[in-house]
């Protein structure tokens, strides 16, 4: 299938009878698969250039994909169950692996995303799982992040959150916003936690967060270390708020780079 995505140039894929948009990078053969997973409000225009560079910098094929009710991708019904990431990594992200037949992989999320690459490691992995990079993901919900969220909402509906969403999602913005803000505000959503996924996960980690992030306190960092059962890697970025893969493009990009090289590709 992966072949096929590539002689086809398809823009989709279609998982359980949803479109998902895809952006596919050739890479060098023998190379694992990078997958990337995107934040809260994020889609696989978002991520802007880092995907292709990373893919160039690595020699690796990378697939980007949009959740359904994000970017391009199909539409979906909100609210979105609380259970939305725990749906994503044990369903969705296991049907797009064994649909395109990718084999060796290397799960990159950011936020919600990395949240999902931890639930799929320490749930239903591939066999092919040889590592796992998250950017300021979650494992518990902390005041700040609802603290957070809330100015979002504030943004959303009183500034210009909308219409710069919109560039992006076109007509899934509101299905891509409120199903992201009214889950992570729901009275209920206190109670998300998903650290007993981590002992479960023995991939190499490589966990990445900035220091001044406004959703994410360093105890989510310690979270992933001190839980996880593989060997955890971890960078806190100085001067760096949610969104380590645009404000330390850079920086971010030779460490994957780096801890690919040591810990995924011997």
């Amino acid at each position: 299938m992966i072949q096929q995505i590539l002689n086809e140039n398809l823009s989709m894929l279609t998982i359980n009878g949803v479109d998902l948009e895809i952006k596919y990078f050739i890479g060098e053969k023998n190379k694992p698969t990078l997958i990337f997973l995107h934040e809260g409000l994020g889609c696989v225009e978002m991520w802007r250039d880092f995907p292709e560079k990373l893919s160039v910098l690595t020699g690796c094929p990378t697939l980007v994909y949009s959740r359904q009710g994000y970017g391009r991708s199909s539409s979906c019904e909100v609210p979105r169950p609380l259970t939305y990431m725990q749906d994503e990594g044990l369903e969705v992200l296991p049907e797009i692996i064994r649909v395109t037949g990718i084999q060796q992989h290397i799960l990159i999320g950011h936020s919600d995303g990395g949240s999902i690459a931890l639930i799929n490691a320490g749930g239903k992995p591939a066999s092919g799982l040889l590592g796992v990079v998250t950017m300021a993901a979650h494992t518990f919900c902390e005041d700040l992040s609802i603290s957070s969220i809330k100015l979002g909402l504030t943004a959303y509906t009183g500034g210009n959150l909308r219409a710069g969403l919109e560039k992006y999602h076109y007509d899934n913005v509101d299905c891509a916003f409120w199903g992201w803000n009214n889950a992570w505000l729901d009275a209920d959503f206190i109670n998300f936690n998903i650290e007993n996924f981590l002992p479960q996960i023995k991939v190499p980690q490589l966990v990445i967060q900035g220091i001044d992030d406004p959703y994410g306190t360093i105890k989510q960092v310690e979270s992933i270390a001190d839980k996880s059962a593989g060997n955890v890697e971890v960078y806190m970025f100085e001067n760096c708020k949610h969104s380590p893969y645009k404000e330390k493009a850079t920086e971010s990009l030779a460490l994957i780079d780096s801890f690919m090289a040591k810990k995924c590709l011997r």
